[in-house]
């Protein structure tokens, strides 16, 4: 089922991903081939953050090709699919922005990123954004009715 507005599936993506926590992340490498890799993204309503290596493998298939695909399960069987645009966002203000994003939300969405780096200014220290194209919310109970967003990403 089509919503039309990201509002009607808002809480019940919120209390899923907030269930889950960790998602697997798939970027598309130089050579055209689907790599994987388990993140921990932190979510504000539909736009989510990722802190990670800035100058990682996932950075270097970003440069090749800038969607990704999330996906949430549970041994419930409720999955979140989130098809996405990443971008860097490099500028001091943002870095420090999702930086107090992750210490200020509780755990276990939050946490303290001084465990990978010593303060936002560090050089490896990147930034994520996460614009969705498309949400899908399914499950074993509703696999013939999942509920799927879309909004249109350039």
């Amino acid at each position: 089922m089509d919503v039309d507005n990201f509002s009607a599936i808002e809480v019940e993506f919120h209390r899923r991903i907030s269930k889950i926590v960790w998602c697997n992340f798939t970027t598309i490498d130089r050579s055209n081939r689907p790599r994987s890799r388990m993140l921990h993204p932190i979510w504000e309503g539909h736009e989510g953050w990722i802190a990670t290596g800035r100058h990682s493998f996932k950075a270097r298939h970003l440069d090749h090709n800038p969607f990704v695909s999330l996906t949430y399960w549970d041994p419930d069987h409720e999955q979140v699919h989130a098809e996405c645009k990443a971008e860097w966002v490099d500028d001091a203000e943002s870095k420090q922005q999702v930086w107090d994003l992750y210490a200020d939300t509780a755990p276990p969405l939050g946490y303290d990123l001084k465990l990978f780096w010593p303060d936002p200014s560090a050089e490896d220290y990147g930034v994520l954004k996460l614009t969705p194209w498309r949400i899908e919310l399914s499950s074993l109970a509703e696999m013939q009715n999942p509920q799927v967003w879309r909004q249109t990403v350039n």
